[in-house]
């Protein structure tokens, strides 16, 4: 039943995309993000994504869509970090492991920029947030409704064969979705889609803590200080904040609380002091060679050449030593510098955002931009999300909507609108002449 249902979506979205890219790379990213061919029987081992994306690039080529090749200080960093990542390919320990994660984020960071070229109005802005809050909040909704008939005593985990199929992994993509919410909260008119997001920005939380993964706990502190500041009125907001902690933690069951007070005893517990140990072995990998280890470094024979520990082979489980390990030095500055022009870009939204009625949304925007920004620094620490797609769709919202406002595109689609409407007044008037 279920591949009756997905099967036609999936082909009107490939279509769409051939005509027009901007629909076709919402679908790929709803594809991509949510993984909804998984819960199906015979579409989950076929190529569902890639036959989306070569209908989009198909569609880059022929469409009659308006386009945008244009060039910022966050698309060349990627695009250096994508030609890095190729020039460290060859020297790979493990090059048949590494080959297929590398085409995999060859993939990802190709579709990320073409969404660049082919979105580029408030409309399109809007529906890329629609689209990743509909793909992850639905995993959020799902986990927070378990979580609380359960009492968390089960850990929440994330779809199978994804990105996020761990139970770290769906935390953090989950901590980073609230912002994201609370953006279309402040933008929407309606109330009942105001309520709805409520709650489900409130199941997200309760799900991302229900995950029992202690870097979620850590990204959920860092979002909502900075949530807290971002806020126009810091009293209610505190209060608010407050009582919605109280609430998610009322619910947690005394084998969470005992799994979150390791966090200030790492020194005993063997998980973190395995993180710690394969991050020094990232950091000593990087020292003897300029291109890092290439991808899936996590080798017995590499733990015995560079880990403290030799024994203790784990995942780095860190965004910023899993790019060190992987790809040098060098790797990492670039990454580095990708997220540093993402934050300030966003920055820029907020400020000068406010300043005009008109592009006020990009304020909220920017800011909450930052907000998911500050969880993936801060929960990326100590989880493995480097290559994962969401960060980079926030690229893509902060790079369109500083484009859209540097553009004065709010001139010119009330031009556009008002061209419209005489032409709407003109067809009524004509249809009353005739009867």
């Amino acid at each position: 039943m279920r591949d009756f249902a997905l099967g036609p979506i999936i082909l009107a979205l490939a279509a769409y995309g051939l005509l027009h890219p901007w629909i076709g790379i919402l679908g790929w990213t709803w594809v991509s993000v949510m993984n909804p061919h998984a819960y199906s029987w015979r579409l989950t081992s076929m190529p569902v994504a890639a036959a989306v994306a070569i209908s989009v690039l198909l569609g880059v080529l022929f469409t009659k869509d308006r386009r945008n090749f244009f060039l910022t200080r966050e698309t060349v960093a990627l695009m250096l970090f994508m030609v890095w990542m190729c020039i460290t390919l060859p020297f790979s320990f493990y090059f048949d492991l590494a080959f297929g994660l590398w085409n995999r984020v060859m993939k990802i960071d190709l579709m990320i920029l073409v969404a660049m070229v082919v979105l580029y109005s408030r409309k399109h802005i809007t529906a890329l947030v629609w689209v990743l809050v509909g793909s992850l909040g639905f995993y959020g909704v799902k986990g927070g409704m378990f979580t609380i008939l359960t009492g968390g005593t089960y850990r929440v985990w994330g779809p199978v064969g994804s990105y996020i199929d761990g139970n770290n992994e769906v935390a953090l993509a989950l901590v980073m979705t609230i912002p994201l919410m609370r953006f279309l909260q402040l933008t929407t008119n309606l109330a009942w889609v105001k309520r709805a997001l409520v709650v489900s920005m409130l199941l997200c939380a309760v799900a991302a803590i229900g995950s029992q993964s202690r870097g979620a706990l850590l990204a959920i502190v860092a979002m909502t200080a900075v949530l807290w500041l971002r806020s126009d009125k810091k009293f209610m907001a505190a209060v608010l904040l407050f009582f919605a902690g109280f609430v998610v933690l009322a619910v947690m069951p005394p084998e969470w609380w005992a799994r979150m007070g390791t966090i200030g005893t790492y020194q005993d517990d063997t998980s973190a002091s395995g993180r710690i140990n394969a991050w020094w072995m990232a950091w000593n990998l990087a020292k003897a060679n300029v291109f890092g280890g290439g991808f899936v470094v996590a080798q017995p024979e590499l733990f015995a050449l560079y880990a403290p520990d030799p024994t203790s082979v784990l995942a780095a489980h860190s965004i910023y030593f899993m790019v060190l390990g992987e790809h040098g030095f060098v790797g990492l500055f670039l990454f580095l510098m990708i997220w540093t022009f993402v934050w300030f870009s966003a920055g820029r939204l907020r400020i000068q955002g406010s300043k005009n009625p008109q592009t006020q949304w990009l304020t909220h925007l920017g800011s909450m931009c930052q907000v998911s920004l500050a969880g993936y620094a801060v929960g990326g620490a100590f989880l493995s999300l480097s290559y994962y797609d969401l960060p980079y769709n926030i690229l893509v919202l902060v790079v369109l909507g500083c484009r859209w406002m540097d553009g004065r595109e709010w001139v010119k689609e009330a031009a556009q609108q008002q061209s419209e409407q005489a032409a709407e007044t003109a067809r009524n008037a004509k249809l009353a002449a005739v009867r």
